[in-house]
């Protein structure tokens, strides 16, 4: 594979755990959207140690989807371990991810993947959001703190729906097994320095399923908050500044135009684009098992 073919292309992570019910909508949803917007794309369907089909719905899927690779953990690793084994196994230069309940809309990568030609790292949020009340009134609460403990900047932290160039994503990597990585992810790009665009993304009712965020996460994710907040920043190095440029408007202007809050031009990664032939995202070493 060509270094023009991999700035073109896009590697799409989907970390599922006992998704059964969904994979399959959500590997046919994510070829569809690809195969229209993208010349060259890859589908990493992350299967962390389910005990259902959800394997079996994938191999199904890899039958009728030649761009759909499955990597499996033996066992349950957690969300961020799903994640970071995806990022690893992407081969293109643009490597972004979404969840597997099929609550965004993956057209709206033709909007936010350009982007990524300017902005190492580019963040969904989530307008006229579908989740029950109760999470919704949680997540502000949390990316209050976030902002406010760990200087994140961005309106909605665990957006299922960002988009990093590969030069960047490798300074990102999370150590982070579970929810925390998205805090982990925002907070490492801060203290490198690196900027960042938010983009207004449309939001779904889940497909099927069930949410694997249940109530016993918050006081967990609270810990792990205080904890690296403690640890990353106020025993941690300076950060370099940072700036985040926000969009305005809903989904549906946000498809005609991108309006930035910014009065200066948009900083630039500290490392131009890799044009090596598909070098892993992680360091030399760590593979994981691929099906």
């Amino acid at each position: 594979m060509d270094a023009c073919n991999l700035d073109r292309g896009v590697s799409l992570v989907i970390p599922a755990y006992n998704e059964a019910a969904v994979i399959g909508r959500a590997v046919a949803e994510a070829e569809a959207a690809l195969e229209q917007l993208f010349g060259e794309y890859e589908i990493l369907v992350v299967d962390d140690g389910s005990n259902d089909a959800t394997a079996a719905e994938v191999e199904r899927s890899r039958a009728m989807y030649p761009h759909v690779r499955l990597l499996r953990h033996p066992t349950n690793r957690g969300y961020g371990a799903a994640l970071r084994t995806g990022f690893e196994a992407g081969r293109y230069n643009r490597i972004t991810f979404t969840d597997a309940d099929c609550q965004f809309d993956l057209l709206d990568l033709g909007r936010m993947v350009p982007l990524a030609d300017e902005f190492p790292i580019v963040v969904g949020y989530r307008v006229a959001r579908k989740d029950p009340w109760r999470r919704r009134f949680l997540s502000r609460g949390y990316n209050l703190l976030a902002r406010t403990l760990l200087g994140t900047q961005v309106r909605d932290c665990d957006c299922a729906l960002k988009v990093f160039r590969r030069e960047v994503l490798a300074e990102l990597l999370p150590d982070s097994r579970g929810f925390f990585v998205n805090t982990e992810m925002l907070t490492r790009a801060r203290q490198l320095g690196y900027a960042v665009t938010e983009l207004a993304v449309s939001h779904r009712e889940r497909a099927g399923g069930q949410s694997k965020v249940s109530l016993w996460e918050v006081p967990r994710t609270f810990r792990m908050l205080v904890s690296f907040w403690w640890r990353e920043v106020v025993t941690g190095p300076r950060p370099r500044p940072v700036t985040i440029l926000q969009t305005r408007g809903d989904v549906a202007d946000d498809r005609a135009s991108h309006v930035t809050l910014a009065s200066t031009p948009p900083p630039v990664a500290s490392r131009p684009p890799s044009i090596s032939p598909a070098p892993p995202v992680a360091p030399p070493g760590r593979h994981p098992t691929a099906a």
